[in-house]
C-alpha cells in the first residue's frame, strides 16, 4: 500500500490522483461486499478493467487516443506488462492497447504507474465515449486538407471525465479521417468525421449512426460541412441527446444507431438543436499545438546496409513503405500478426524506432504499426533491424494482413476460436498464393462472435465464431462466412453480406475457393465488392454450400482450432458495456454523490458540469422512487414521464409544475452561475423530499 501512496504522490493531476484513490477505495468496498457486483462492474469497466473469460483476473484496456504511443510510453507499458500482467501488448482495432491476466486488486497501482507517462484507462470500456479513432496517417498523408490528429486530441481531452458521458445506454464511438480515403471508417461510428477545406474555411463532413455489432448499421450524413469550431459543441449536444433518450434496459438496441433508427435523422438532429444552448461551449477553438512535435531522427551514416534476402526487401519496401507529405521523409509499417507484440519485444522495437525514425508512432485499426519521419538513407538500415526481430514481414493491409479479436483467448463473449484460425488463413496465403500479398483490396477480418471487434462485418472476406450441430446433436466450432464489404470513400461503405455457416476447420479451404473462383472469373482490376456484386449471392453460396454439408464430418471438425479437445460451448456475460444497477438504496446513494460532485463543479466555476450532475440526480432519485412501484423506465426521459403519470398526477407527490418540464429546464437555459445553484438546490430538495415519502410510508409530500 505504501508504494502505491507513493506512486500516487508522484502524479501531478490532483484529479487523476484522486480517480485512482476512488477505484482502490470501491474495489476494498466490493471485497467486503459492501457494493454490489452488478454497479462495481460498470464502475471499474469506466476504469478500462474488463473481465476475463478466465475468472479472477482482468483484462485492462489502455485509451490511446488516435493511436498515438511514444517510444517512452512503449516502454512504460511493456514494463507494467512485465509486472502487473501476461507480458504481452495486444494492439486493437480501435488502436488501443490491451494487456491480460491482471489482478483486480493490482489495478490502481497499475495505473498510477501508466499515468507517469500520460497514459490512461480511464473510460476504454463500459457505457462511455470509447477511445477516439484517427487515421494513422494524420499529419502525415500527402491527400489530407489538413492534420487531424490535434481535433481528436481534443475531443479526447474534452470528453474525459465529462458527466454527460459516464453513464450512458451503451457505449459511443467517434473516428476522424484524414481525407476522403475514410481511412478511419467514418461510416460505421457513432460520429465520424472527415476532414473538408470549404472556401478557405476548415470543417468536417460528419457521419452520424453508424456502427457494426450484430446489427450492422451504415452511417447517415448529419452535415457536409459543420466548421471546425462547431464540431466539440455539436458532439456534446448529440452524446446529451443519447443519454436521455437512449435505451437502457434492452441492452441489444441500447447502441445510438437504434435510437437514430426509432426518431429518425431530422427528429434527432431537432434534439440536438434543442440542447444547444445548454452546452457548456457554443464554440470550441481547436488547440493545434496540443500535441507535441515529432522528434526527427538524426542523418543516418552513408555505409550501406547489408540486404541479404533483396527479393523480400523488395516485397517489403513496396508493400508496407509509403512517402510521406514531407518532402524526404517516409511512413514505414509493421505487420504484427493477432496485433500481438511481447513485451521484450516492444522495447527493442522502441529502441529501432528511436534509432531511425520519429519518437511517436501510430497503431493501426488492423492491429499494426506505423514508424514516421523516416530518412531515406535509414530505410535500408530499419528494414535489417526490424527483420532480426521478424517484424519485417511484407503485406501490410492486404489480403495477407488478417485482422482478429483475441476472441476465446480471454472474452467472454467468444464463441469459437479466431486468432489460430488466422495464423492458418495467412499460411495458406503465405504458401499457396504469395502474389496476394500485393492485393490490398480483399481485407479478411475475423471476430470470435456477431459483436465483431474484429470488424468481419465491414470485410471483404469476413468470419466471425459460432456454433453447428451434427444430425446427432453434436456441437461443432463454426464459422460464419460473410463476403462482399468494404470502405468506399468519403462517408459511404459496405456491409458484407452473410453467405453461410461451415465448420470452423474447414475456413481454409473456403478460402481457396474464394481465391480461385476470383481468379477465375474476375474481370481485370476489378475490386473484389464489385465482384461480389455482380455475380451475386447465390453464386457464392452454391460453390461453398459443400463446404457446409455435415454428412461429411470428420473427427477433427469438432475440435477448434488452438484445442487438442472436442469444442465445448462456453457462455458468460459479456462485458463490452456495464449493466446499470437498480437497487433503490443504490440509486439514492448516487444521486447524492452525484450532488457532492455538482457542488464541487459550482466551486470551480464548472457550471455546465455542475448542472449536468444535478440533473444525474434528478433522474437517479425518480427511478429509484419508481421502482419502489416496480416501474421501471428503459429511457430518462421515460423516467420523466413515468414519475409524472405514477406520482404526481395521481397525487402522491406534489410538484409545482410538470415533472418532466421542470427538470428539462436544462435545455432551457445557458450554463450559467445563477441556473446552476437554483438546480441544484431544486435537485437537492427534490432527492430530500423522495427520501422522506419513502421513510414515513408513502404518504403525500408537499413540494
Amino acid at each position: 500500500m505504501q508504494s502505491f501512496r507513493t506512486e500516487l504522490e508522484d502524479l501531478n493531476n490532483p484529479v487523476v490522483a484522486q480517480d485512482i484513490l476512488d477505484l482502490e477505495k470501491k474495489i476494498r468496498l466490493f471485497r467486503e461486499g459492501k457494493i454490489d457486483s452488478d454497479k462495481f462492474r460498470s464502475l471499474r469497466l469506466a476504469r478500462g478493467i474488463y473481465g476475463q473469460r478466465q475468472s479472477g483476473v482482468q483484462m485492462i484496456r489502455i485509451k490511446l487516443p488516435l493511436g498515438r504511443v511514444t517510444t517512452k510510453q512503449l516502454r512504460r507499458i511493456a514494463d507494467i506488462s512485465d509486472e502487473y500482467a501476461s507480458k504481452n501488448l495486444h494492439a486493437t482495432t480501435r488502436q488501443d492497447i490491451q494487456i491480460h491476466f491482471v489482478s483486480l486488486d493490482r489495478t490502481p497501482e497499475l495505473w498510477a504507474k501508466l499515468e507517469k507517462d500520460d497514459i490512461t484507462t480511464r473510460e476504454a470500456c463500459g457505457n462511455t465515449v470509447r477511445n477516439i479513432t484517427a487515421s494513422d496517417l494524420a499529419g502525415i498523408d500527402p491527400n489530407e486538407p489538413f492534420d487531424v490528429s490535434p481535433y481528436a486530441q481534443e475531443m479526447f481531452r474534452y470528453f474525459l471525465r465529462n458527466p454527460v458521458c459516464q453513464e450512458m445506454g451503451r457505449k459511443f464511438k467517434i473516428s476522424f479521417s484524414s481525407s476522403d480515403d475514410d481511412t478511419a471508417f467514418s461510416f460505421i461510428h457513432d460520429l465520424g468525421f472527415i476532414p473538408k477545406i470549404v472556401d478557405g474555411k476548415r470543417g468536417f463532413k460528419v457521419m452520424i449512426g453508424g456502427g457494426l455489432g450484430a446489427n450492422p448499421t451504415l452511417a447517415l450524413t448529419a452535415y457536409e460541412f459543420l466548421e471546425e469550431d462547431q464540431i466539440i459543441p455539436f458532439t456534446e449536444a448529440v452524446l446529451r441527446v443519447f443519454d436521455r433518450y437512449g435505451e437502457r434496459t434492452r441492452r441489444m438496441k441500447a447502441r445510438f444507431k437504434f435510437l437514430l433508427d426509432d426518431l429518425g435523422l431530422e427528429k434527432i438532429m431537432a434534439l440536438v438543436e434543442e440542447e444547444k444552448q445548454a452546452v457548456k461551449v457554443q464554440q470550441y477553438t481547436i488547440d493545434l499545438h496540443t500535441l507535441p512535435e515529432p522528434v526527427l531522427p538524426e542523418a543516418i551514416p552513408t555505409a550501406e546496409a547489408v540486404i541479404t534476402n533483396p527479393d523480400k526487401y523488395d516485397r517489403w519496401y513496396r508493400t508496407n513503405v509509403i512517402k510521406q507529405k514531407q518532402d524526404g521523409f517516409f511512413g514505414v509499417y509493421v505487420k504484427l500478426p493477432l496485433g500481438n507484440m511481447s513485451s521484450n519485444l516492444a522495447r527493442e522495437f522502441a529502441d529501432i524506432v528511436d534509432t531511425y525514425a520519429a519518437t511517436e508512432l501510430r497503431i493501426t485499426v488492423n492491429q499494426g504499426y506505423l514508424i514516421r519521419f523516416v530518412r531515406p538513407e535509414a530505410l535500408k538500415h530499419l528494414y535489417v533491424a526490424l527483420d532480426k526481430l521478424a517484424l519485417a514481414e511484407p503485406g501490410f493491409d492486404s489480403v495477407a494482413d488478417i485482422t482478429a479479436c483475441p476472441g476465446t483467448e480471454s472474452c467472454n463473449l467468444a464463441i469459437s476460436d479466431s486468432t489460430q484460425i488466422s495464423l492458418a488463413l495467412e499460411k495458406v496465403i503465405r504458401e499457396e498464393y504469395p502474389e496476394m500479398v500485393f492485393n490490398t483490396d480483399i481485407k479478411i477480418k475475423i471476430s470470435g462472435c456477431p459483436n465483431s471487434c474484429g470488424q468481419h462485418g465491414l470485410a471483404g472476406i469476413g468470419l466471425h465464431g459460432s456454433t453447428i450441430k451434427d444430425k446427432q446433436g453434436k456441437v461443432l466450432p463454426a464459422l460464419v462466412v460473410l463476403l462482399g464489404g468494404g470502405k468506399l470513400k468519403n462517408g459511404e461503405g459496405i456491409i458484407s453480406d452473410k453467405i453461410l455457416k461451415i465448420p470452423s476447420k474447414r475456413g481454409p479451404q473456403a478460402l481457396r475457393i474464394l481465391f480461385d473462383d476470383y481468379e477465375a472469373n474476375s474481370l481485370e482490376g476489378e475490386y473484389y465488392h464489385d465482384y461480389f456484386k455482380r455475380i451475386g449471392r447465390n453464386h457464392f453460396y452454391t460453390i461453398l454450400k459443400p463446404l457446409g454439408d455435415l454428412t461429411s464430418v470428420v473427427p477433427t471438425d469438432y475440435i477448434d482450432w488452438g484445442e487438442e479437445h472436442n469444442f465445448i460451448l462456453h457462455t458468460a456475460v459479456g462485458e463490452c458495456a456495464g449493466v446499470i444497477i437498480d437497487l433503490v438504496a443504490t440509486l439514492f446513494y448516487e444521486s447524492e454523490e452525484k450532488l457532492e460532485w455538482a457542488k464541487e463543479a459550482l466551486r470551480d466555476a464548472h457550471y455546465a458540469d455542475a448542472i449536468y450532475q444535478s440533473y444525474s440526480a434528478f433522474i437517479n432519485t425518480a427511478k429509484a422512487l419508481l421502482l419502489t412501484r416496480d416501474v421501471k423506465p428503459s429511457t430518462q426521459i421515460q423516467v420523466l414521464l413515468d414519475f409524472q403519470q405514477h406520482f404526481v398526477e395521481t397525487g402522491l407527490f406534489q410538484m409545482p409544475v410538470n415533472f418532466r418540464e421542470h427538470v428539462l429546464r436544462i435545455n432551457k437555459n445557458e450554463p450559467t452561475e445563477e441556473f446552476a445553484i437554483a438546480y441544484l438546490e431544486d435537485s437537492k430538495k427534490f432527492l430530500e423530499d423522495v427520501m422522506a415519502y419513502r421513510a414515513i410510508g408513502n404518504e403525500v409530500v408537499a413540494k
